[in-house]
């Protein structure tokens, strides 16, 4: 698989191999394209006990949604995650699949943006869920707005569609 640069991702928005809505073109870099975060969460219920994970667990019956407000924040303490998801709804061709990766600039604070889940299949149609960690030791504020993650594209060899359980996901 090849990554496309900054000209080859215009050229597939172009093309209608990726869709990016919405899009500013200044979010184009070299080699991805900045997503922003959203104002959709979901935040771990404080419960103790043993959550069991097996393949009928649910992360909602773990979690409680919550939306913050444009000029709001939310706040992760250390060693805390949430979820979240970006403003942009990406949808790629059966040829295109891609990863969400962090942005150094906030890493920096300790900030991550996801645990395990950053391979996104070709033929998505979704915004895509950030599972947001503070690895810092200060509690952190997230503004929705925030150009908090990049999404890096490839071309694959053949084609195929990813027609699983978050297909069209839009909600943490």
């Amino acid at each position: 698989m090849s990554i496309l640069v900054g000209r080859e991702i215009t050229a597939a928005i172009g093309r209608g191999e990726i869709t990016i809505e919405p899009l500013d073109p200044s979010q184009i870099g070299p080699g991805s394209v900045d997503l922003t975060l959203g104002n959709d969460f979901r935040i771990f219920k404080k419960q103790t006990g043993l959550c069991h994970v097996h393949n009928e667990s649910d992360f909602a019956d773990v979690t409680e949604a919550v939306s913050v407000a444009d000029g709001e924040f939310i706040t992760i303490a250390p060693c805390e995650m949430v979820l979240g998801i970006t403003k942009e709804r990406i949808t790629l061709a059966e040829t295109v699949a891609g990863w969400l990766e962090g942005r150094s600039r906030f890493a920096r604070f300790g900030l991550a943006v996801h645990v395990t889940a950053g391979f996104m299949q070709p033929g998505i149609s979704n915004r895509q869920v950030l599972e947001i960690v503070n690895l810092g030791h200060k509690p952190l504020a997230l503004y929705p707005g925030t150009r908090i993650c990049q999404f890096v594209f490839e071309r694959c060899i053949g084609t195929a569609k990813y027609h699983g359980k978050f297909f069209d996901q839009l909600k943490p």
